[in-house]
C-alpha cells in the first residue's frame, strides 16, 4: 500500500471537497444575488471578482478533488486564498483569517506534492 498517495488522496478529498461544498457552491448558487455586492479587493469589479472566486473555489476545487490537472487547478485556489488572507482579511486578527490560512496551507501541500497515485492524473499517465 502506498501510504503517501493515500495521505494525498485524503488531503485532496478533505480540503478540496470542503472548499467546493462549503465555500464555492454557496457562492455559485447565490451568484445573481451577490454580483453587485461581492467584495472587490483587487479592483476588477464585484462581478468579475465573484466569477474568479467561484471558478477557483468550486470548479478548480472539484478538479483538485478528482486529481485532474491537479497542479494547474490548485493555482487559482491558492491565489484566491492568498487574496483572502493577505488582502481581504489582512488587517484582521488571525482568528478571522485562520480558515484562509488553513486552505492556503493544505492547497500548497498539494501543489508541492502533486496528486499522488490515486488520482485521475496518475490514471492518465498510465494510459499513455
Amino acid at each position: 500500500m502506498d501510504f503517501n498517495s493515500l495521505g494525498l488522496l485524503i488531503l485532496r478529498v478533505g480540503i478540496a471537497g470542503t472548499m467546493a461544498l462549503r465555500h464555492g457552491l454557496p457562492k455559485l448558487l447565490d451568484f445573481s444575488n451577490s454580483m453587485t455586492t461581492f467584495p472587490d479587493p483587487l479592483g476588477f469589479g464585484p462581478t468579475i471578482s465573484l466569477s474568479l472566486v467561484v471558478f477557483a473555489e468550486f470548479l478548480c476545487s472539484i478538479l483538485v478533488l478528482v486529481g485532474v490537472f491537479t497542479r494547474f487547478s490548485v493555482v487559482p485556489v491558492l491565489v484566491a486564498m492568498a487574496v483572502a488572507f493577505f488582502v481581504v482579511h489582512g488587517s484582521d486578527p488571525f482568528a478571522k483569517k485562520e480558515m484562509a490560512f488553513l486552505y492556503l496551507t493544505g492547497f500548497s501541500c498539494i501543489l508541492a506534492a502533486g496528486p499522488g497515485k490515486f488520482s485521475a492524473d496518475a490514471l492518465f499517465r498510465q494510459i499513455k
